[in-house]
C-alpha cells in the first residue's frame, strides 16, 4: 500500500492534474467543465481525475446524470507541511549562494 504523502506527490508529478486541482479550487465542476481548457479528451480528463480521487485529492459525488468532483484540501496541507520542514534548508543555500555571488 502507498502512503498518502507518496500517492499525493505522484498525483501532483502531472501537470494537467495540477491543473484541474487549481480549477477545483474554484469550486466543483463536471468532468465536461473541467475538459474544455485541455487539448485532450474528456476520457483522459476523467482517467485523471481517478488519479487524484484514489490519491485522496478530490471527491466526487452524483447528482442525477452528473458526477460533479470538488476539492480535497487536507492531503495538499500534508504536503506542505512536509515541505515545510526544509524551507530553513533553502532559506540557508540561497543566503549562502549569494554571498558567494558576492564574493
Amino acid at each position: 500500500m502507498v502512503d498518502q504523502l507518496s500517492a499525493t506527490f505522484a498525483a501532483l508529478g502531472d501537470p494537467t492534474r495540477r491543473a484541474i486541482l487549481e480549477r477545483l479550487a474554484a469550486g466543483e465542476a463536471t468532468v465536461n467543465e473541467l475538459a474544455e481548457p485541455f487539448p485532450i479528451s474528456v476520457q483522459a480528463v476523467s482517467k485523471h481525475l481517478h488519479v487524484l480521487e484514489r490519491a485522496g485529492l478530490i471527491e466526487r459525488s452524483r447528482i442525477a446524470q452528473l458526477r460533479p468532483s470538488r476539492l480535497r484540501a487536507h492531503p495538499l496541507g500534508d504536503a506542505a507541511h512536509w515541505l515545510e520542514q526544509y524551507r530553513s534548508f533553502w532559506t540557508d543555500s540561497f543566503a549562502d549562494l549569494d554571498r558567494r555571488l558576492r564574493d
